[in-house]
């Protein structure tokens, strides 16, 4: 993910209305927007992403806001999209019905976004954050994959911050007693020490 300080002389251009500004913005954000929508709306994603640009494009002049705004912004653009899209095609997110949060509740919670995320191949990643109860799913992509604060996670998803921590833990707890996980890794769990790694900044 480019750094903030890096983006912000391309976000000022791209209010500017400078093309090659925003393209900088699109190339930078859009890899983690496909990434989100993958798992709100699916196959649908790309259709989703080229929607959420074209709006971001046609409202950026208005925009008034550094970098982590933008982000969250362009996110929430994103998730209305998406929600709009589910509407539009009858759609819901199936939740899985495993009793994941039970053995959650027994198993050591590791650092599963790293895990997850960059150990492991993308789509497979994805595939098992898409599993997540929605609300949790949309906390950990936001957070883990997008890199949003706390407080733009809430902002995004209308939630109270409070909310939003534990959404994300508790996503990154069903990630963590996934079968699929544990056979990955083999079932080895690192104890207090990865809980405290997953759960820090939350």
């Amino acid at each position: 993910m480019v750094a903030d300080d890096d983006l912000a002389e391309s976000l000022k251009l791209a209010i500017a209305g400078d093309e090659a500004g925003f393209a900088v913005l699109w190339r930078s954000l859009q890899p983690a927007i496909l990434r989100y929508l993958r798992v709100v709306v699916g196959g649908a994603a790309e259709d989703v992403a080229s929607e959420t640009w074209l709006q971001a494009a046609r409202d950026l002049r208005g925009f008034d806001g550094g970098v982590p705004a933008f982000r969250a912004w362009l996110f929430r653009i994103a998730r209305h999209r998406g929600i709009d899209e589910l509407r539009r095609t009858g759609r819901r997110r199936e939740e899985s019905t495993d009793s994941l949060e039970e053995r959650a509740a027994r198993s050591p919670v590791r650092d599963v976004a790293a895990e997850v995320l960059e150990e492991m191949d993308t789509a497979w990643a994805l595939e098992l954050i898409a599993t997540l109860p929605q609300h949790q799913a949309e906390a950990v992509m936001l957070r883990v994959v997008a890199g949003l604060d706390v407080a733009s996670t809430a902002q995004v998803l209308g939630r109270r911050a409070g909310a939003v921590r534990v959404a994300t833990m508790r996503g990154l707890r069903r990630l963590a007693a996934d079968p699929r996980v544990r056979a990955r890794d083999g079932g080895v769990g690192s104890g207090d020490a990865a809980a405290a790694s997953a759960s820090e900044g939350m």
